[in-house]
C-alpha cells in the first residue's frame, strides 16, 4: 500500500479501533490505594430479568466495575450476574463492586450491608457509599420510603448523617468493604462532614453531565483526594443533550456516537462512569471511550457553562441538600 495513503487511513481510524481496549481499560486510584475501573455498569432502573443479563454480558465484554444499591430492588440479580462471571473464570479480585446504604438503614448500617452482601452473594464489596445524607425513620410505615400521614417522607430528626459516618467507619474495620463513601453530597454537606470524619470518603457519587457539570463538588473533592463517580451520564435517556451542537461535532470529529463522547468526557475530567444499560449491543458501544483533546472538553464545558443547571435526579426529602443549583429548595 501507498506510504501517505495507509498513512491518511489510520489518521482517520477512530482511537477505539486503533486501540480497542485502551481507553475502556482506564483505571483511577482511590484514597485507599485500590484501583477502580473508570467505565463501569450502573444497574439503576434496570427492569426486573434483565439485570442478570446485563451484568453478565458486561462481565463477559470486559466490564470490570458494577454499580448496585439496596434500594434498587435488583442486588439479587446484580449477583446472579456476578455469579456467572465468576463462574466462568473471572477472578472475584477482578471486579469492582459498590453497592449503597439506604436512608432508612442509617442507623443500622452494618445490617443493611450484610443484606446487600447476601443479595449480591458476596463476602465484601469494593465500595460502600452512603446514598443520601439523609436519615429516614428506621421504624416508619414502609422499609424503604416510609412517609407521614400528609405524604412528606418520614425523616429520622434524631439521628444525623455525621453519625451514620461513624457507623459506615466502623463497618470499614471489619472487612465487609474494602473502602467507604459518599454519595449526592454538596460541597457544604462535605464541608461538614470532613471535620468530624476519621476516614475521608473515598468517592463521592454524583448526577453529573453537561447540563449539571458539578465543577464546584468535582473541584472540591479533588483538593480532599475523594474521587467522583458521574450517575446519570446521558442526561436523560434520549433527551436533548445528544441533539447538542458540541456533543454532535466531537462525535463527527471521532467517528463515535454522541453516547460516547458523553462517556469520555467524564474519563477525560478524571472521574469515573456508570453507565446503565441492559442492552448487549449499547453495553459494548458504551465502551468505545475515546481520547479527548483540550478542545474536546472545552467544547462540552461551553455547554455547561451557557446552560442553565439541569438537576434531573433530587428526590422529595423535604430537606436542603446544599446544591448552588436547589438553595433553598425542599423538593
Amino acid at each position: 500500500m501507498n506510504p501517505s495513503l495507509a498513512n491518511f487511513i489510520l489518521k482517520k481510524t477512530p482511537d477505539f479501533i486503533l486501540h480497542p481496549t485502551k481507553m475502556a481499560d482506564t483505571k483511577f486510584t482511590l484514597n485507599t490505594g485500590a484501583k477502580v475501573p473508570a467505565l463501569g455498569l450502573g444497574t439503576w432502573q434496570s427492569a426486573p430479568g434483565e439485570v442478570t443479563k446485563a451484568v453478565s454480558h458486561a462481565l463477559k465484554v470486559g466490564y470490570r466495575h458494577v454499580d448496585a444499591a439496596y434500594i434498587y430492588g435488583n442486588e439479587d440479580e446484580v449477583g446472579a450476574g456476578l455469579k456467572e462471571g465468576f463462574d466462568s473464570g473471572i477472578k472475584r479480585e477482578d471486579v469492582f463492586v459498590t453497592t449503597k446504604l439506604w436512608c432508612t438503614y442509617h442507623s443500622r448500617v452494618e445490617e443493611n450491608l450484610d443484606k446487600s452482601l447476601s443479595k449480591l452473594g458476596l463476602d465484601y464489596v469494593d465500595l460502600y457509599l452512603m446514598h443520601w445524607p439523609v436519615p429516614m425513620n428506621p421504624k416508619g410505615n414502609h422499609e424503604t420510603i416510609p412517609k407521614l400521614p400528609d405524604g412528606s417522607r418520614d425523616l429520622d430528626k434524631s439521628w444525623s448523617y455525621i453519625q451514620t459516618w461513624k457507623e459506615m467507619e466502623k463497618v470499614l474495620k471489619t472487612g465487609k468493604t474494602k473502602a467507604i463513601g459518599v454519595a449526592n453530597f454538596s460541597v457544604e454537606y462535605l464541608e461538614e462532614l470532613l471535620p468530624q470524619a476519621e476516614v475521608v470518603p473515598a468517592m463521592n457519587q454524583i448526577e453529573c453531565h453537561p447540563y449539571l457539570a458539578q465543577h464546584d463538588v468535582g473541584d472540591y473533592c479533588k483538593e480532599k483526594g475523594i474521587l467522583i463517580t458521574a450517575y446519570s451520564p446521558f442526561g436523560s435517556t434520549g433527551g436533548p443533550l445528544f441533539q447538542e451542537k458540541e456533543i454532535q461535532e466531537v462525535a463527527k470529529k471521532h467517528d463515535v456516537t454522541p453516547g460516547c463522547v458523553l462517556l469520555s468526557y467524564h474519563i477525560a475530567r478524571g472521574n469515573c462512569v456508570i453507565p446503565k444499560s441492559v442492552n448487549p449491543s449499547r453495553i459494548e458501544e458504551n465502551m468505545r471511550i475515546i481520547k479527548f483533546d483540550h478542545s474536546d472538553l472545552q467544547a462540552l464545558d461551553h455547554i455547561s457553562k451557557n446552560h442553565p443547571p439541569k438537576r434531573l435526579i433530587f428526590p422529595a426529602f423535604g430537606l436542603d441538600l446544599g446544591f448552588p443549583d436547589k438553595k433553598g429548595a425542599t423538593e
